[in-house]
């Protein structure tokens, strides 16, 4: 049985989707959606499935199994509740909805049809990640006390990266990055203990033509098992991108961008050679890093089977776990209690942002953006 699946918005992450969808062995690309009529039919004859201009009669007549949601941010309720209320289960693109309450809006509709909802959180997927993970969950770093999740060299708010619809949200081109750093804190150090163990701060260090609140921001909370989390975000400055994991018996780095792990278990203040050694342990686990990845690259060009792309990509593995949950009626590899704390952390920003002596603007109605995210 293969599921069948349809992407609704073809802006420029629908191209992802839909190269994971036609090559996926447990789906079958149906359809592609979108109101731009040509942009429908350029993909549909790219990726050789049928072109559809309108979400409701592509839920009528797909006899769809699954859906994607690639439109912005502000029509995904709308979409996703067409799909729902018919009875598809919905894959959503970050950020799931615009604000909480839209989320709750969303969740409330799910659980009342009975129809799972996921959200697109593809950097959990990394090889990285997955790696840090199987370590916390071996015990190799003891009892987890701390994760800093370090995201420098994010988008400035009036990046048009992704299309003036963007430019509507309070934080603009930024706000709508920032779900990669806050979910990976979630994932790794835990959720909070309480909507009230979370503190937001923001900054605003650009000058821009429009009334954003924000281009910076910070998180943090104390987790359900008492780990001290926080999230740092800056846009437009050199990206360097880690999580920091520290354990009671030793810490790891997971270099987000290199995909490299570098563990610290070497207690250096106890003498000089060892100050000395602490550095080359970090040199020799780059090193080795980084030849586990050419040798990756080297073996993906070998092999270009389904297996082999999904362990290299985060977009991959992650629609590859859930089709096979789908199938077997098994749990979804992002809960919706994930993405339903992301968008938490995310209206905590944008709360903070309008008390942090950000610019005093009147709020900007959104506009529903018709092209594709």
């Amino acid at each position: 049985m293969t599921l069948r699946t349809a992407v609704v918005g073809g802006g420029n992450v629908s191209r992802i989707h839909l190269s994971g969808l036609s090559q996926n062995p447990r789906t079958e690309l149906v359809g592609i959606c979108d109101i731009d009529r040509e942009r429908a039919r350029t993909l549909a004859e790219e990726y050789d499935t049928d072109a559809y201009f309108d979400v409701e009669e592509l839920v009528a007549t797909a006899d769809l199994d699954w859906m994607h949601v690639c439109t912005p941010v502000q029509t995904h309720l709308d979409v996703a509740k067409t799909a729902i209320e018919a009875g598809v289960p919905v894959q959503i693109e970050k950020p799931t909805t615009e604000t909480y309450e839209e989320f709750e809006e969303l969740a409330a509709t799910a659980d009342r049809h009975g129809v799972t909802v996921s959200a697109k959180h593809n950097r959990d997927f990394d090889p990285a990640v997955r790696a840090a993970q199987a370590k916390v969950e071996a015990g190799e770093l003891g009892e987890l006390k701390g994760v800093d999740v370090v995201y420098m060299g994010s988008s400035l708010a009036d990046d048009p990266n992704r299309g003036d619809w963007n430019f509507d949200l309070s934080g603009g081109e930024f706000e709508e990055g920032i779900p990669h750093p806050l979910y990976l804190g979630l994932r790794v150090g835990g959720y909070p203990e309480s909507e009230a163990a979370v503190q937001a701060s923001t900054s605003l260090f650009g000058t821009y033509d429009k009334p954003f609140d924000y281009d910076a921001m910070q998180v943090q909370y104390r987790s359900e098992d008492g780990v001290l989390c926080s999230t740092r975000v800056i846009g437009g400055t050199v990206p360097n991108r880690l999580i920091l994991l520290h354990g009671d018996e030793c810490s790891l780095t997971v270099d987000l961008i290199s995909q490299t792990l570098v563990k610290h278990d070497r207690k250096y203040k106890s003498s000089v050679v060892n100050r000395a050694l602490n550095n080359v342990d970090r040199i020799v686990d780059r090193t080795l890093g980084t030849v586990r990845n050419v040798r990756g690259v080297i073996q993906r060009s070998r092999d270009d089977s389904w297996d082999a792309e999904r362990r290299a990509n985060g977009h991959y593995y992650q629609n590859d776990a859930e089709s096979r949950a789908l199938e077997s009626g098994g749990e979804m590899p992002v809960p919706l209690a994930e993405a339903r704390w992301t968008i938490f952390l995310m209206e905590e920003i944008r709360n903070a942002a309008r008390s942090d002596g950000s610019p005093d603007v009147e709020s900007v109605e959104p506009a529903v953006a018709t092209d594709g995210e």
